[in-house]
Formats: C-alpha cells, structure tokens, sequence
C-alpha cells in the first residue's frame, strides 16, 4: 500500500512562510522586480550578519565563485587547488576560467580539505586554494591560510552550505564569510539553511574585488540601475570589459532578508536536531557521525552518516525510500564524473597513473562518496519524524 504524501520525509524542506511571501510582494507591488533596493538592502544586512566589509549578491553560488576566480586574476595555465569531494560546481567554477583543478584529499571526520595534503599539490602554475565548507562544517582555516601566505596564494572559501556556521578564530567566535580567506562564497538553493528560490553571494573585505564583483555581475555596465534611476540628468552607460548577466532580483533578496531574520532560529533548531541524532544513533554498531572540532560550530546544512562496514549504501537508501524516507548518497566526486575526464584535472605534481574515474590519492573522498549516506534534517522536522528516519536506518541496517 502506498504511503500517503504527508507522510513521506523529505532530505530537505525550505523554512518558508507567509512572510516570505509578503516580503515578496513588496517589490512585486513596487514595481522594481529585478536588481534594486532590495538587493542593496540584503547585501548590507548580509554584511553585518558575517561581520564584512561588504557584500554582493548574485543569481547563484556558482556564478559567485566563477566571479571570484576571474576578480582573483585565475585564468588559463593556472592550477586551483580544491576538493573532488564537493558539488560538481566547485571544479567547474575553475575550469570556466580556463584553469586546472588540483584535487587533493579530504578527513574523513569532517569531509573536509586535508590541510595536511595541500603543500604536496603546490607548484609554480599554482595561484590559489578553492576550500569547501562540506555540508555546512567549517574548514581548518587556521591550518589552510598560512600555507596559502606561505607559497603567496589566494583563498576562496566555498561557503555554499555554511550561512551561520562559525569558527573560533584568535580567540572569538566568528561567522563564515568574515571572510577568513580572501572571498567567500554562499548559496541560497532551497537545500541550503536560507533560501531565496535560488541566489548567491559573495563576501570580502577587500574593496576593489568587490568592485570587480559588481561591475561583472551585470556586464560590466559602468552606471548600476539605481544610480541612473536617481539621477536628476540623463547618464549614458558603457560597457568597458567583457561581464555577464549573474545578477539576483528584488524578489529574491525580500525573501532572503526575511530568511536572514529568521535565521538565528533556523541554526538553533537545525543544532538541536543534531544533537538529537547524535544520541538516537549512538547504539547503532560501527555507525560514525561527522566530527564538529572544538574550533567549529556547524549549522548542519545536512547530517551525514558512515555506514558500517559491509552495508549496502544502494540498498539501505532503497529499504529507508521504501520505508517513506528520503536520503542522499555521500557528497559526489568530481573526478569520477565522465564531464572530467584526465586531461581536465591533476591530482598532485606526480602523473596519476590510476585508471579513469578513480585516483589512489583521493581514497578518502571516494570512499565518502561510496560509504556514507545523508539523513533529513530540516528546520520543521518533529520529533516523530526524526524517530521515524532512525527506525527507518536501524532495520535497513539490519536486513
């Protein structure tokens, strides 16, 4: 018998209510619906939740990270130096700049970087260091920046997950997107904390390269809207560099400042139900959970377990479906996928010699990708539903 609709468990479900939908409306009612006040509006309020200098919102992460990139000067001949294990957009941001993606492994504790494995994937074509805070766990900042000073490299921090996560930093608890790198770079997809329908933004306190952000987020026209809206004499623009068409609507950043608002809860909710699934999971046998460092405060974008040795991950994910449960696969890897055949990527100085779509240097990732799956985790989930996602796992596990 089928299971009724309100009773299945989604991976994920947007915090969203009627006052997102009002929000919206004030534009819509405006009628200023693209790029405007709202926008400025969000990029401020933004900037003082993370505590930068400044803030810019784009159509997406993806489009946020390219525009990093390209302000940073990465083009053809250099080499980038990231995860596989990560959304595929993280590589491709890199490679639409004409650039090679160095892959180095990630800890399996966190699913993040191996601070300890970049200094081996530096050489001369080397520019910078592409670090993803995987599902919303900070990276080891303190150990990546002065390996990034030391060899004069830049740092982009894909922060797609991690609006609101935290790090202790010189003593003080401080937000993803200060930044602690260089740039960093947030997303606002429906599966993230926050969301706008989709969005991005981009922080840094350095304010030429959010200059650049802004010129080439809307073909580099020279005059933005609201200045020639305001205006009291006619402003001719012009268009000085090649840019694109990234930008993110007033729509979306009314929604994305109410989501800000709410945003202290979300985190709070989101950390609760962590915890929760820390001690319902904790009889299962070989079961092993994310580690949060005593330095880091995940928002728990999304709470990924290790399977026990000798489970089936195709399997258990099928018998939780069939049981009214969504889950997903661990995080993907880009070097398996057939869009990044060999010639597209290195994994170190050394040739690999591995055979297409697997690499003896990036063990871990794939075995991320292979062994561990992804629970739901929303803000609205009941306690009855957790309950049921636990139950659900334990008799997958032991069929």
């Amino acid at each position: 018998m089928p299971l009724a609709e309100d009773s299945f468990i989604p991976i994920a479900k947007p915090c969203l209510d009627r006052r997102e939908a009002e929000a919206a409306a004030r534009p819509i009612l405006s009628g200023w619906v693209t790029q405007g006040p709202e926008v400025a509006a969000f990029e401020k309020e933004f900037a003082a939740f993370v505590g930068t200098r400044s803030a810019c919102a784009v159509a997406n992460c993806t489009t946020a990270l390219h525009l990093a990139l390209l302000a940073l000067g990465i083009g053809s001949d250099d080499e980038v130096i990231t995860v596989s294990h990560s959304f595929i957009a993280t590589a491709n941001s890199i490679r639409y700049c004409g650039a090679t993606p160095a892959f180095v492994d990630i800890e399996p504790a966190t699913f993040n970087i191996d601070p300890d494995k970049i200094e081996a994937a530096v050489n001369e074509r080397t520019k910078a260091i592409l670090c993803v805070h995987q599902v919303g766990m900070p990276c080891d900042m303190a150990a990546i920046m002065p390996i990034a000073r030391r060899h004069g490299l830049r740092v982009v921090e894909d922060a797609a997950c991690a609006t609101g996560s935290e790090l202790l930093w010189n003593g003080r608890w401080e937000r993803v997107g200060k930044p602690h790198g260089d740039i960093a770079c947030f997303s606002f997809h429906p599966r993230k904390v926050i969301t706008t329908g989709d969005g991005g933004m981009l922080t840094t306190s350095n304010h030429e390269w959010d200059r650049q952000f802004r010129l080439l987020r809307q073909h580099c026209m020279d005059v933005p809207d609201l200045a020639r809206h305001d205006s009291k004499s006619v402003l001719f623009e012009s268009y000085p560099a090649l840019g694109f068409n990234y930008r993110m609507t007033d729509i979306q950043a009314a929604v994305g400042r109410e989501q800000l608002e709410r945003l202290p809860d979300i985190l709070g909710r989101r950390r609760a139900l962590a915890e929760r699934y820390r001690a319902l999971l904790s009889g299962i046998s070989d079961l092993r959970i994310a580690e949060e460092p005593e330095w880091a405060r995940s928002n728990w974008q999304s709470f990924c377990v290790w399977l026990p040795a000798g489970a089936d991950q195709y399997q258990v994910m099928q018998d939780m479906l069939n049981a009214g449960v969504a889950t997903r696969r661990g995080v993907m890897c880009s070097h398996r996928e057939a869009a990044y055949p060999k010639t597209t990527w290195v994994c170190s100085t050394a040739e690999c010699d591995c055979p297409a779509g697997t690499c003896a240097r990036l063990s871990e990732s794939e075995r991320a990708q292979d062994r561990s799956i992804i629970l739901p985790l929303f803000a609205q989930m009941t306690d009855d539903e957790q309950n049921r996602v636990v139950l659900a796992l334990r008799e997958a596990l032991r069929a």
